[in-house]
């Protein structure tokens, strides 16, 4: 498909074991250090809030991005969020944040947090425009190339 799709194109939905191969091949084709398909596995086992935005019509429909959040007591722990390469700078980032901060809102969370590598200019600038703000960082918390550990930008958003 690779067609730029407009927002009415798309929709989202529960990410299910049946996505999991092509989120995992989306995730190795974006990340250096991605998460595996456990990772994914063990997220829907605990119940996290896991959806996938898809676009175009089924059985066809192509996977555009995802996101993982994790319910905490008054406050909602974005654990992944990824843009399919070729349908990034399209808005669709600003789009699944809007649909987990609609659902956190819901779940009674009055924040919003996730952490982001020191290294991943694009992805804070996008945190930023959204109303995140840097509230700290955690040391060595990302595996880096070789034996080296990379430091992460914690964020916060208030709902």
């Amino acid at each position: 498909m690779n067609a730029i799709l407009k927002p009415s194109e798309a929709r989202f939905e529960a990410m299910t074991p049946l996505w999991l191969e092509e989120v995992v091949r989306v995730e190795q084709s974006v990340y250096g250090h991605p998460w595996t398909q456990g990772n994914f596995n063990d997220s829907l086992n605990a119940g996290y809030q896991a959806q996938v935005l898809t676009g175009g019509n089924p059985p066809h429909a192509e996977l555009l991005g995802y996101f993982v959040a994790m319910k905490g007591v008054d406050e909602v722990h974005l654990l992944n969020i990824t843009v399919a390469p070729e349908h990034q700078r399209q808005g669709w980032a600003r789009l699944m944040l809007d649909a987990l901060v609609l659902w956190a809102r819901g779940q009674g969370a009055q924040w919003l947090w996730l952490e982001v590598r020191v290294s991943n200019a694009r992805a804070k600038a996008v945190y930023e425009r959204y109303g995140f703000r840097h509230v700290g960082t955690r040391r060595d918390y990302y595996p880096g190339s070789a034996s080296t550990r990379e430091d992460a930008v914690v964020m916060s958003l208030a709902l």
